[in-house]
């Protein structure tokens, strides 16, 4: 691996350490390297806080090594004002002799301006080191900010024979409730963790009603998504955790309904454009990525209309005498690995 990637590595360890804490914004980390040694690192920690270039400047004891320091970082630095200043000026202000950019950033108020700003100060500037794995960290910002829509994770666990879930109407709520939990606690809080890293998680009518989800990141210390579920005919009990009022939630209906603190409810058209429409009142409310956690028939649509990114499918080795079946999904084999006797598989749209 050459220098250029090793140090490009390096920034996307960095970046990832801001997960979950930095949207909207991307994930951005920032090596400074002077004569094949690092003297400053940094990453964006926290949305509305310094940038990765602030941090990793601000790291270095020595300021006048910078000029003769190249600069790596993974994403293009910003060219405007936002919540903090930009992030080009800054590096021009220090003159690093190159900066080295992994991708160039979508978002149209930087969109290669960042670039411009360094080469017209005198400063070299090379882009696309390790791009794929650039794009690959902040996909969700990328896909938010070309296609004007959230990036959509679908996630399910299976039994070993196929089913995701007991038949509700099959069993009585005692044998529901033995037989509905079919990952253990090792699992749940890995994604209790995958929760606290995406701006929404959302389930359907059925899921609501029959397993009265919190839906919060209880397992793991982190912010909670904003929870979404869809109620046609305003049918869900106000009596369910999800109405309880101390996260944000979203509910699409049908049906007029007055919001409250916490609670609001997005009036929409229940045609064969539904997810689709649901898809854009969440770009519009600036929510970049959702987790999807059933039901069947929810995973089904948006499988079936092609509005899904990744999958992340359990298989455990339990099993369900009557229940409901898993959705089939096609797509990438991304990866697979084994987490306390269960299958992890990972799946990629494309």
């Amino acid at each position: 691996m050459s220098q250029h990637k090793i140090y490009m590595d390096r920034c996307l360890q960095l970046a990832l350490l801001g997960a979950g804490a930095v949207s909207p914004n991307p994930m951005v980390g920032c090596v400074i390297v002077h004569n094949d040694r690092v003297i400053g690192e940094g990453w964006h920690m926290q949305y509305g806080q310094a940038h990765a270039e602030v941090n990793a400047i601000a790291s270095v004891k020595d300021k006048s090594l910078i000029a003769e320091s190249t600069v790596y970082v993974n994403l293009e630095p910003c060219s405007h004002h936002g919540k903090t200043p930009p992030c080009a000026d800054l590096l021009i202000s220090h003159r690093p002799k190159k900066v080295v950019i992994g991708m160039i950033d979508p978002f149209s108020k930087v969109a290669g301006k960042g670039v411009a700003k360094l080469k017209g100060a005198g400063i070299e500037v090379e882009i696309g080191i390790l791009e794929e794995e650039c794009k690959f960290l902040n996909r969700r910002f990328i896909k938010f900010h070309t296609k004007q829509l959230p990036y959509v994770i679908l996630k399910w666990a299976k039994t070993i024979n196929g089913y995701i879930a007991p038949d509700a109407r099959l069993l009585s709520k005692e044998k529901f409730e033995e037989q509905r939990h079919i990952t253990d606690r090792i699992v749940q809080k890995l994604v209790h963790r995958w929760r606290t890293q995406e701006d929404g998680i959302m389930v359907g009518t059925n899921t609501t009603l029959f397993d009265n989800p919190a839906l919060n990141a209880r397992e793991w210390e982190g912010r909670n998504p904003i929870r979404i579920t869809i109620d046609k005919n305003l049918r869900l009990d106000t009596s369910l955790k999800l109405f309880d009022g101390t996260i944000p939630t979203i509910v699409f209906t049908e049906k007029k309904k007055e919001s409250s603190k916490n609670l609001e409810f997005i009036q929409l058209n229940f045609d064969d454009d539904l997810i689709l429409n649901i898809l854009k009142e969440l770009y519009k409310k600036g929510i970049q990525s959702v987790i999807v956690e059933g039901g069947e028939q929810l995973l089904k649509s948006f499988i079936n209309q092609g509005l899904w990114d990744e999958a992340i499918v359990f298989t455990s080795n339990k099993t369900i005498s009557q229940g409901v079946p898993s959705p089939l999904i096609s797509g990438k084999l991304r990866q697979q690995d084994i987490i306390d006797n269960v299958q992890l598989s990972y799946y990629t749209h494309s």
